[in-house]
């Protein structure tokens, strides 16, 4: 299985550089909400087109991880990490001089597909590395590196803009992709899927298509009106490659995604985990600065400082979650943490544009502290069930399912904040205002752009819009993110493993806190 088994202390080498790597992309996918403001002052474009700096590369990383997966079980956990990391820092280079915005979107995305080709080698090289209690401890510090980028990027990302522009958060991306090929690659050791024999590359076209229809059509849906006929053909469309896919995968001698996964319950159970972070966690990390820097007329500095909340749990939390599997079960620890998540959202919801700065802060710590709780656990609980040789195929398809379940999350929840908007607009303005437009303009926290569309509405009332859409925005989070809890508990409470394990992974399963 192996060409070159780790020492003791090469093993710890391998966790360093994946963990330097885990604070290097949630740096990359932080960052550009801080900065969207700026990129659009510099570079222009609608806030349809400026949301796509963040989708672009979030849709590219999910269509693209469960290939990756698959290619790092045949060729190398190892090189694809290197390969990854190489080309993500390329990238964020090429970032730093991109001239316009369908540049900067295309290189973002692009960028996206380098950071699933690096994750999925660098995770799978974990799985392979660490067996027991050392692999649960691993996963919880790598979510405890997630965290670091979490927590301080939004602050990193205000600091560079205010000093040196935006252009700047590439450049930091550029210097640890170096760090991480000079010093950690080289004291990884190789590791792949004997068996391996292919890319499933009908599997990957299908699913990427699935994805990217599904995410346009949700977010042309309050454009265009949900009865239009290009949002029902987008619908249809991924409807008809999601059919597809799924017969690829019965049919592909080696399939990038095992389909009788799916009569596991506990693996079910933790795919729905990331879904629950997504909607609690990664959403507010990507809307609140917005809204910081647009609506409560925060500069980029005080809005990073206001995130640090929300994301500072994501340093300790993880791990210490991991640690609570001693004494408590992962599906108690995850319905727990989405039960505290919640109820923080239906406190933030509570919250007013204007309020003073200190009211966001226990509800963000709380639901900061909820989220992490199943983070830690997620990607030990995703491959438990699966034998080591195929952790590649794992890592990827739980990889693809955090980041799809994130993409889409943000596509969901910008359709409901986009659909509230042009709701209230209805109901407080007189006339017949653009509403699609101004809709798009306050989702964007863009009150100039709107005031600008309809004269004369005074900035109260453009703050009595925001503020119940962002109301009933966070209300369908806390409700999402319950529902993805209780879903996680129901299915993760009771271990049911029909994949056959060997003796390793029976040991490792028990370690996942069931």
């Amino acid at each position: 299985m192996t060409q070159t088994e780790p020492t003791s202390s090469g093993r710890w080498l391998v966790l360093g550089a994946v963990c330097l790597a885990g604070i290097m992309m949630p740096l990359s996918f932080t960052a550009p909400g801080i900065a969207i403001p700026a990129i659009s002052q510099d570079l222009g474009g609608s806030a349809l087109a400026l949301a796509w700096v963040v989708n672009g590369f979030i849709l590219a990383f999910g269509s693209a991880v469960m290939a990756a997966g698959a290619l790092a079980d045949r060729f190398g956990r190892k090189r694809m990490f290197r390969n990854g990391i190489a080309a993500f820092g390329l990238l964020s280079l090429a970032q730093v001089f991109a001239p316009d915005l369908i540049t900067l979107i295309v290189l973002r995305a692009l960028q996206g597909v380098a950071a699933a080709t690096a994750m999925a080698g660098g995770s799978a090289s974990l799985a392979h590395t660490f067996e027991g209690k050392s692999r649960t401890q691993a996963y919880g510090l790598l979510g405890t590196s997630f965290g670091v980028g979490l927590a301080f990027g939004p602050l990193w990302a205000g600091f560079l803009i205010e000093s040196f522009g935006w252009r700047a958060i590439f450049a930091t991306s550029v210097l640890m992709s170096a760090a991480i090929l000079a010093f950690g690659v080289p004291r990884m050791h190789e590791s792949r899927d004997p068996d391996a024999k292919g890319v499933d590359v009908w599997g990957t076209v299908t699913f990427t298509g699935m994805l990217l229809l599904l995410t346009l059509g949700i977010m042309q849906g309050p454009q265009g009106g949900w009865a239009s006929p290009l949002v029902i053909g987008l619908l249809l469309g991924a409807l008809a490659l999601l059919a597809a896919f799924i017969q690829v995968e019965r049919t592909h001698p080696r399939s990038m995604l095992d389909l009788s996964l799916f009569r596991n319950r506990r693996f079910l159970g933790a795919q729905a985990l990331p879904f629950g972070t997504a909607f609690s966690f990664v959403v507010p990390l990507i809307i609140l600065p917005i809204r910081f820097i647009g609506i409560e007329g925060y500069d980029p500095v005080r809005a990073g400082m206001m995130m640090i909340p929300l994301s500072a749990p994501m340093l300790v939390v993880p791990f210490l979650g991991a640690l609570l599997t001693r004494w408590l079960s992962a599906a108690t620890l995850c319905v727990t943490g989405f039960a505290i998540s919640a109820l923080a959202l239906l406190w933030l919801a509570t919250v007013q544009p204007g309020a003073p700065a200190a009211d966001f802060v226990w509800p963000l710590l709380l639901i900061g502290v909820g989220a992490g709780l199943p983070w830690g656990l997620m990607d030990d609980l995703a491959i438990s069930v699966v034998p080591r040789e195929r952790a590649g195929m794992a890592t990827g398809f739980f990889a693809t399912v955090r980041v799809a379940g994130e993409s889409l999350s943000l596509a969901i929840v910008g359709a409901v904040l986009v659909g509230a908007m042009q709701a209230g607009l209805v109901a407080r303005l007189d006339g017949r205002p653009p509403v699609v437009q101004l809709a798009n303009a306050l989702a964007a926290a863009d009150i100039p752009q709107a005031q600008a569309l309809w004269p004369g509405v005074t900035h109260a009332q453009w703050l009595a819009v925001y503020g119940g859409a962002f109301q009933t925005m966070t209300l369908a989070l806390a409700a999402l993110t319950a529902a993805f809890g209780a879903v996680a508990y129901l299915t993760l409470r009771r271990a049911h493993a029909p994949v056959p394990l060997t003796p390793p992974q029976v040991a490792m399963q028990g370690n996942a806190g069931e």
